[in-house]
């Protein structure tokens, strides 16, 4: 079994990311399922163009894509995805969107397949502040989130995907009032998150 998991560096503000340091330290498998690791351009679509071919040529039964979500205080197991993109901020190319469908005549949203209920009952057996969020934002996350979830179902492939957002992590310089968590907890919920999952 192969799982994808993906993660973005630095955009907007945040110069540091969590989700591509998590990549950087993920083992190689886990519980004999190999491992496969990609950071994805900030950039509206794009970050989908590039893991489209990775999902062809891996055939994997999970994908795990990650990011940031500055200002939030737990793991966030995004719900749902919405076929829009608006933004105040623009994308790594320069680009804003607003009230804009991700794909015209697409479906208004899509639902994590992650077992989310799951997820949270094992993080938080282990004190990792975790919840479920039924809002991805409307920016290159959710984006990604909603292609992906579209090229499932229009393929009829049996992945099970979703996105989880990372709170800005403590080792990140200049980081004042906001919230923060260790990177070494967020490694471990991300693991678990894949464990549960598979």
């Amino acid at each position: 079994m192969k799982i994808l998991v993906t993660g973005f560096g630095s955009f907007l503000d945040n110069n540091e990311n969590p989700s591509s340091e998590i990549l950087k330290l993920l083992p190689k498998s886990i519980y004999g399922s190999e491992i496969i690791t990609v950071e994805l351009p900030v950039v509206y679509d794009q970050a989908f163009n590039v893991l489209r071919p990775l999902i062809e040529k891996y055939q994997p039964k999970l994908i795990i894509n990650l990011g940031l979500a500055s200002g939030r205080t737990k793991i966030s197991l995004e719900q749902v995805a919405l076929n829009i993109n608006s933004s105040k901020g623009a994308d790594n190319a320069g680009t804003i969107f607003q009230d804009s469908p991700i794909i015209e005549r697409g479906e208004n949203a899509y639902f994590s397949s992650l077992p989310l209920r799951k997820i949270v009952e094992k993080l938080t057996l282990k004190r990792i502040p975790v919840e479920i969020s039924y809002t991805a934002g409307t920016y290159v996350c959710n984006n990604l989130m909603y292609h992906v979830l579209h090229y499932i179902k229009e393929n009829k492939l049996r992945i099970k995907a979703g996105f989880v957002h990372l709170p800005l992590m403590r080792e990140t310089k200049l980081v004042k009032d906001k919230a923060t968590l260790d990177l070494v907890v967020m490694l471990e919920g991300v693991i678990d998150i894949i464990k549960a999952s598979m």
